[in-house]
């Protein structure tokens, strides 16, 4: 079967959005077609047939991750302006709120899989995650300072921040102390 899934519709949408929630909630480590079709309501023959194999599936569900964290960082710098340090402060209030604990679960989850298995569905996920990042905290910088290597670096440490306390967050739950010293860090760029 090919890797290339054919043009979208509605059951695939519906289908990716059921099969998101699904990873949201038990992960990608262990996913298998047959249980994940079971629980969202279709068959392993459709998924394959609607994302061309079981990696254009995990491709697929890797993008709409990323496409909802990168979508509330485009709303949170056109509400509140051109800030880095504002903008890491509300995105981390966003990290940290208990119903995208999933989604943070399934991100560390695929990063790290990106690092260790370079190849599959996963490949390059962990590379295109920082450059997202970067390009979005870059347009919360204002131009003078945007293309810089001081500007560069200033938005690579907020990344940095952000990246090591929701590790810290996800290891521990402990909200009130990441939050301070994310605070702290933010506060002192």
């Amino acid at each position: 079967m090919t890797e290339t899934a054919p043009i979208s519709s509605a059951r695939r949408e519906e289908l990716l959005d059921r099969a998101y929630r699904y990873v949201t909630e038990h992960g990608l480590s262990a996913m298998s077609l047959r249980p994940l079709a079971t629980e969202i309501g279709s068959s392993p023959r459709v998924l394959l047939f609607l994302f061309g194999s079981k990696d254009g599936l995990v491709r697929a569900l890797l993008t709409r991750a990323r496409t909802e964290e990168m979508a509330y960082v485009q709303r949170v710098r056109l509400e509140q302006g051109v800030d880095l340090a504002r903008i890491g402060l509300e995105t981390w209030r966003w990290l940290t709120a208990e119903e995208h604990r999933g989604l943070l679960t399934l991100w560390t989850e695929s990063y790290a899989r990106s690092l260790i298995e370079p190849d599959g569905p996963w490949a390059g996920f962990a590379a295109s995650t920082v450059d997202d990042w970067l390009a979005l905290l870059a347009d919360t910088q204002p131009p003078r300072e945007r293309d810089t290597p001081d500007g560069e670096a200033r938005r690579t440490l907020v990344l940095a921040i952000l990246r090591g306390a929701l590790l810290d967050l996800l290891a521990t739950g402990d909200v009130a102390r990441t939050t301070r010293a994310v605070t702290a860090a933010l506060e002192s760029i």
